[in-house]
């Protein structure tokens, strides 16, 4: 159940999955003066927007509305737009699977029933990336409808969104891009205040555990087998710089009997936390590479006070406290180059210091970071804001009732009123690249390596199924299970130079 406030939106309560559930907001923004009103259905329109089959004109009108003052949307249930959830997992409500919901400025509503899929009423669909598949998308896609994305994972979980014929199929996106419609880029970091808690081991504790025999750096990972290669890259880093590798990848120590369960890791269990706490470098390779995409393995480092050595977004320093505040591996020529540059420092502490300034508020001088912080309607364990998945509930809800106004104006009026403009996501989105070996050139990798056998391979694999599915569309198929026939014909062509 949401209402939204103001043009903001505010949660009453939240239970349930990731703690991000069920959010209830309440809205007191009225509508901009340039938007066109929310107006009752003409005859045609309320005709095919009839329920059809799969929910009763019964069941529409018993679900509860929970309207903020602001909202001037005063429809009944029967005559709101539908969002339909494709991945009903997902489906950020409870209990029972159709919800309305009241946003800023207009009023949708929302369902996991996916018997409303052929609705004329179904104005979007809204799909989890990670489970999206070529092969079972919904077919025909219907003229009417608009799909959105909200993919907040890592790239490596379906690289189809990473190519232009793959996030061409979507017009409304949340993801970790800072260029898509509701971006989700802080999504790891909870606040400022995460960032500015003081140093969880003083610089002389580290160097008393130094002296006992602690490594300088610090290596965790249990997941090996990855796009970003990161197991080739820190086993040629480890020739030069002594590293405690724990987890199952490169491991050469053992975990305290207590932290064996990886869940004291992924909830920042306290003897988790005071454990790697001891390590003045971690080494924060992502398992993708994508500009924008930055997990915990950035940001809970630098919580800590720990210097992250860092590989995942290109970008990365576009959102930094300031410009000295995470080492880069990109930025040297070699493993041995980068090794040295750490030693330098596990030698220098008014050098290593540098690396925390930022702990100090008046040392965070990246008004790009403070400014998207401030400025994100979504919260992250933050029980004073809603989260992402409603957020992006409504921010489909209001795009798709202002596209519906305008498509009802354009009919009634077409001289005095634009034709509607169609929208579509692009690369800058996704667009995340073809993983690359973590060291050295691909043409030196053998063979029979693991790494080759599985992601050059499945990139390229998903720009077929990418262009399959495109295919399908565009002949207004209902089969899914024709996709491979069409990646075949599409290979065909290819060949003989007509593609």
């Amino acid at each position: 159940m949401l209402m939204a406030v103001g043009g903001r939106l505010v949660p009453c309560m939240c239970v349930g999955l990731l703690g991000l559930l069920c959010w209830v907001w309440v809205s007191f923004a009225s509508f901009p003066e340039a938007q066109l009103p929310l107006e009752p259905l003409d005859a045609g329109d309320r005709g095919a927007f009839q329920p059809q089959s799969a929910l009763s004109d019964m069941e529409f009108a018993s679900i509860s509305s929970y309207r903020g003052p602001g909202n001037n949307d005063f429809r009944s249930n029967k005559e709101l737009p539908i969002l339909l959830w494709w991945s009903a997992g997902l489906f950020p409500h409870f209990p029972g699977d159709t919800e309305r919901i009241d946003c800023a400025t207009s009023s949708c509503l929302v369902t996991s029933n996916r018997k409303v899929q052929l609705y004329k009423r179904t104005a979007s669909i809204i799909f989890y990336g990670t489970d999206f598949r070529a092969y079972e998308a919904p077919l025909p896609r219907l003229r009417h409808q608009t799909w959105a994305l909200f993919h907040e994972e890592s790239p490596m979980n379906n690289y189809i969104l990473s190519h232009g014929p793959g996030i061409r199929l979507f017009n409304y996106t949340a993801t970790f891009r800072r260029g898509s419609d509701y971006p989700l880029t802080l999504q790891w970091l909870p606040s400022l205040d995460y960032l500015l808690q003081p140093v969880a081991v003083s610089l002389e504790k580290k160097n008393q555990w130094r002296r006992e025999g602690l490594a300088p750096v610090l290596y965790m990972q249990s997941h090996c087998d990855v796009p970003s290669d990161r197991d080739r890259y820190v086993k040629e880093l480890m020739k030069y710089i002594e590293v405690d590798s724990y987890g199952k990848c490169l491991n050469n120590k053992p975990l305290p009997e207590h932290l064996e369960d990886t869940a004291t890791a992924t909830g920042e269990d306290a003897h988790f936390m005071s454990f790697v706490a001891r390590y003045k470098f971690h080494l924060a390779l992502e398992n993708g590479l994508c500009p924008d995409y930055m997990t915990e393995k950035l940001w809970r480092p630098m919580h800590q006070g720990c210097v992250p050595v860092y590989r995942g977004s290109f970008v990365v320093k576009d959102w930094m406290p300031n410009d000295h505040s995470v080492i880069v591996i990109d930025d040297f020529a070699s493993p041995k180059d980068l090794a040295s540059f750490l030693k330098s420092l596990d030698e220098n502490d008014d050098e290593y210091i540098k690396y925390l300034e930022f702990k100090k508020p008046s040392q965070i001088t990246n008004t790009r970071l403070l400014e998207a912080l401030n400025t994100r309607e979504w919260g992250v364990n933050d029980m004073s804001k809603p989260n992402y998945l409603n957020g992006f509930e409504c921010y489909v809800c209001d795009q798709e009732n202002a596209r519906l106004a305008v498509e009802r104006a354009y009919r009634k009026a077409p001289k005095q009123n634009p034709a509607p403009q169609p929208k579509m996501a692009n690369n800058s989105h996704m667009g995340c690249p073809l993983p690359k070996p973590g060291y050295g050139d691909i043409e030196d990798v053998p063979a029979d390596d693991g790494w080759l056998q599985i992601w050059p391979q499945d990139y390229w694999q998903s720009l077929d199924q990418a262009e399959g599915l495109e295919s399908l569309i565009r002949h207004n198929e209902s089969d899914p299970s024709l996709l491979w026939q069409h990646i075949q014909n599409i290979a065909v062509r290819r060949a003989r130079g007509k593609h």
